[in-house]
């Protein structure tokens, strides 16, 4: 029995299809150890995002290599696709698979085992580009014991100027409602509460199931987006996940804020499973910048669907990306995206310094800015977060909220059970009992911690 160890970077969809990888070595005889020195083979699902994501993917490649030398390291995913020369001349990497290829990880392996002289590097990477297959997977369980992320959609069409992805995961693919139904059942079946849905474009679900003329009937179209939408694929798919019985809760991934209509926002609120959370990427609070990152959106268009999620649920929480330091970006138009985001009054801002991806549009622009201008421009939007985040959670000091418990935790000799609100905001509620999987319903009396809030000891559990 060959031991294997397996190391996640990057996004849900990666860790999705690694918990998929690991499922599929484990039904065919091999042993699952820790990512530590002594395993036969070790296997890093990459991240090409940004130039930090190829830095660690490498380390993780050569900290493998190095753990054992003997062993077989296998590099799988986006910066393997994205970088097919480099991983080839890599002489730690002994086994190179690109996307779509991961359903494929035994099989590929067997073959490599059974055929392959294994003083050579082989690759097996497809032209992302130019597949309309989807990479049809099942997870069964997850290493998390109350939610699971499950993986809709695969590729994007929107070529942002700063953005290597449609290159790493090529076009919009969607998998098959009934394929997602079965998936779903199978682990409400096992257990599981909450389900997270995931895609690398996640409002783009269905781009691939209209045919090219059916913008011509979809009267009002502007674009073939837009006809998405109206067809509205993603709520059709969300309403039949919202009937499966046993199923508590439905988190959405990161949406396209043009999704976002009255009727869409209308028809999620009258679906209660449905989180009010929702991460709309912004990237940036000025409209020139927006320009330049080939977003379709303006900052007004941004504002009026914050508007109208906040008029169908109460209080929602709306979380962002925004990326600081694009090329060209001046003092003032950064004082437009700070101003803009205190106006949106986030509950969370995911920020990232730009990072220059070669073969990018954005990567050849005049007027890159330093690393310590963006640096200095992060922190400012990261202490603004803090505020805005605290702020969101206070308001819930007084009221009742449910929490989905996980895991219980040691907070200052006493202990704990800790959750996530439908919000996603963490709570604790004290008890000795283990009540993971459990939703409960209880008064937010303080801040236990500055993260977590913690619940009055009339907390009951839900049935």
């Amino acid at each position: 029995m060959k031991s294997v160890a397996l190391h996640n970077l990057g996004c849900k969809v990666n860790a999705y299809e690694i918990e998929v990888m690991q499922q599929k070595l484990t039904e065919n005889g091999y042993q699952i150890v820790p990512f530590a020195p002594g395993a036969d083979i070790y296997i890093i699902n990459t991240c090409t995002v940004t130039n930090i994501a190829d830095r660690k993917s490498r380390q993780m490649l050569h900290k493998a290599k190095k753990m054992n030398p003997d062993a077989i390291v296998v590099a799988t995913g986006c910066y393997v696709q994205t970088g097919e020369d480099t991983v080839t001349m890599d002489a730690c990497i002994d086994l190179a698979i690109g996307n779509n290829r991961k359903k494929d990880i035994v099989s590929i392996l067997e073959q490599y085992f059974e055929e392959h002289d294994k003083t050579l590097h082989h690759t097996t990477i497809i032209d992302i580009n130019h597949t309309d297959e989807y990479e049809e997977m099942e997870l069964k369980k997850t290493a998390e014991h109350t939610r699971a992320y499950i993986k809709i959609q695969d590729g994007c069409n929107q070529f942002c100027s700063y953005c290597i992805i449609p290159y790493a995961r090529g076009r919009v693919r969607s998998r098959k409602p009934e394929d997602v139904i079965k998936e779903v059942r199978g682990l409400v079946k096992e257990g599981y509460r909450e389900i997270v849905i995931t895609g690398i474009h996640l409002s783009s679900y269905g781009l691939d199931f209209l045919s090219k003329d059916t913008k011509d009937y979809l009267e009002g179209a502007k674009d073939i987006r837009e006809a998405v939408y109206k067809k509205e694929f993603l709520l059709k798919l969300l309403k039949q996940i919202h009937e499966i019985e046993g199923l508590k809760r439905i988190r959405l991934g990161s949406l396209e804020p043009r999704i976002i209509t009255e009727h869409f926002a209308q028809e999620l609120s009258n679906l209660p499973k449905i989180c009010p959370h929702f991460h709309l990427s912004l990237q940036s609070g000025c409209d020139e910048v927006l320009k330049r990152m080939n977003r379709h959106y303006s900052t007004d268009e941004y504002y009026e669907k914050v508007e109208i999620l906040r008029k169908y649920f109460n209080d929602p929480a709306i979380t962002t990306d925004i990326i600081t330091g694009f090329p060209q970006e001046s003092v003032a138009e950064f004082e437009e995206t700070v101003a803009f985001a205190k106006k949106v009054c986030f509950y969370e801002m995911h920020i990232f310094k730009y990072s220059r991806r070669q073969g990018t549009v954005a990567a050849a622009m005049e007027g890159q800015l330093t690393e310590q201008e963006k640096a200095n421009r992060s922190n400012v939007l990261i202490e603004l977060e803090r505020e805005q985040s605290k702020e969101f959670r206070k308001k819930r000091i007084g009221t009742k909220i449910t929490v989905l418990l996980e895991e219980q935790k040691m907070i200052d000799g006493k202990t704990y059970m800790i959750g996530h609100t439908p919000e996603y905001i963490q709570a604790a509620f004290e008890t000795e009992e283990d009540l993971s999987n459990q939703v409960i319903e209880g008064t937010a009396t303080e801040f236990l911690t500055d993260e977590i809030l913690l619940l009055s000891e009339r907390s009951q559990i839900i049935r």
